[in-house]
């Protein structure tokens, strides 16, 4: 297993906000965590970074990293697209970029890597030299998601990315998504309130409710569940 879950509490100061949930993931899946808004799908993917305190067990490729530093955990291999993106606004496409691999000493390989994520992303680079507080919004979310590939992960894990985005935007974002975990073989475990399209990304699937883990399976599975269709897919 790439990334196993137990008992998994988390708070923010004296109020919990997750509940004991478990959960596993096998490297180069892609997994999505469904549930409505302050269900504690976003505290899920701050807890793992070690950025929220938290009590349980978190493995990642077999090694304990619960306890260690948000930087400790980017280092094991652990890539975080935050909600609203995380861009440094007054740094240049490519400065942003570069900053994705502060972790990495095999510069040939950065530099290799660069190319591969506009190759992705070729707006990216026609805008390479401009001010990232200027791009789009759905600019600026492909900028997050290649400062997030050039860290070289085993594990993304990305939080509402189609956040704001255009329907056309969105439907592109998930294409190179899904063409990023079968190419670089990086699991992705995504947070998504577009229940549908997570859905479709998806091998597996969790739901969280209230801080608590109340459905897990096969990301069809969940497609077909009565309860999911009616609460997540709206049919």
């Amino acid at each position: 297993m790439l990334l196993e879950v137990s008992g998994l509490h988390a708070a923010y100061g004296a109020t919990r906000v997750i509940h004991g949930i478990s959960f596993a993931m096998e490297e180069k899946a892609i997994t999505a965590l469904l549930g409505a808004n302050g269900a504690g799908k976003t505290t899920t993917l701050r807890a793992l970074c070690g950025m929220v305190k938290t009590e349980g067990e978190i493995r990642f490729g077999g090694e304990r990293i619960d306890g260690r530093s948000t930087e400790d955990i980017a280092r094991l291999g652990i890539a975080h697209v935050p909600d609203g993106r995380g861009t440094f606004l007054n740094l240049t496409t490519e400065e942003n970029l570069r900053l994705g691999a502060y972790t990495r000493k095999d510069r040939a390989a950065v530099a290799a890597d660069l190319e591969r994520v506009y190759g992705y992303f070729p707006r990216l680079k026609e805008r390479r030299a401009q001010q990232a507080g200027t791009l789009s919004g759905g600019e600026q979310q492909m900028l997050a998601v290649s400062r997030a590939l050039m860290l070289a992960p085993r594990l993304m894990l990305l939080d509402e990315p189609s956040f704001g985005l255009a329907p056309v935007l969105v439907r592109e974002l998930f294409e190179i998504l899904r063409a990023i975990n079968a190419r670089e073989r990086v699991a992705l475990l995504l947070v998504e309130q577009n229940a549908a399209m997570a859905l479709d990304l998806a091998d597996r699937a969790y739901l969280i409710e209230t801080g608590r883990m109340v459905l897990a399976g096969p990301a069809d599975e969940l497609k077909r569940d009565h309860g999911v269709r009616r609460a997540y897919l709206g049919y």
